[in-house]
């Protein structure tokens, strides 16, 4: 019962012109539609919205100034965080600012999840797998752990300086020097035409955003994957600004 009120009250309120059949049923004088807020009182409502999906939850806060209080509060969006971050590959740093409602940090979680552009943030935040694909030459092939079947992959490190280095006892990398560079062309009106990384004079590699907000980097000869984070890493990573 508590819903059918809610939800007929949110849908006159943000669309006027909107009427459930709740509203219908029952042929009685009109009567001003009762604010939940007013008859239930903030605790009540604190639980009903608790129930609702975020684009719910964001649609109740254009409602009016009171319920924007009560539907941006961080009881409920520390929830919706949870459900959000779970699964995933990193967290952005933009959303682990100390102080920064859940609400916001929910807003900017969903905007970097969309990012599709790398940054130098994201290269050194993370530890990286690489394996050859079956294109590259049999010699890459006997050497690398992927193909052999055997443990642990191969991983590559990127350090702000530019450069990138492998563990030890890896047996492809040789102990060689390498250098790295993220390329990005922009077109007039902000959108990106052109952008990839490239390792020292290899061939350019294409950008990938996965799903769980993990990168995956890769051309014609092999492929990186950013390992994910360990789940007691704190403050995020990538850039501390939102980025396209």
């Amino acid at each position: 019962m508590y819903f059918l009120f809610f939800l007929s009250f949110v849908g006159a309120m943000v669309n006027p012109g909107h009427k459930l059949g709740v509203l219908k049923e029952k042929k009685k004088p009109k009567r001003g539609l009762e604010d939940p807020l007013v008859v239930f009182g903030w605790d009540v409502m604190l639980m009903i919205l608790n129930h609702l999906d975020a684009r719910s939850l964001a649609l109740s806060l254009m409602v009016s100034r009171s319920w924007h209080g009560v539907a941006s509060s961080d009881a409920i969006w520390a929830k919706k965080c949870e459900e959000l971050w779970a699964g995933k590959a990193h967290l952005p740093r933009i959303s682990q600012i100390k102080g920064l409602s859940k609400l916001a940090a929910y807003s900017l979680s969903i905007m970097d999840g969309k990012r599709s552009r790398i940054l130098k943030e994201d290269l050194w935040d993370h530890s990286w797998e690489f394996h050859f694909k079956k294109s590259a030459p049999g010699y890459w092939l006997n050497l690398d752990p992927y193909w052999k079947g055997t443990r642990p992959l191969m991983r590559r490190y990127f350090h702000p300086d530019g450069s990138q280095t492998a563990d030890p006892d890896d047996k492809v990398w040789g102990g060689h020097e390498c250098c790295y560079t993220i390329v990005t062309s922009l077109l007039g009106d902000g959108k990106i035409r052109e952008h990839y990384v490239r390792i020292g004079r290899w061939p350019q590699m294409s950008i990938l955003r996965k799903r769980d907000w993990g990168w995956k980097m890769s051309n014609h000869l092999y492929s990186y994957s950013s390992i994910p984070d360990v789940a007691d890493k704190k403050g995020g990573t990538g850039p501390c600004f939102s980025a396209v």
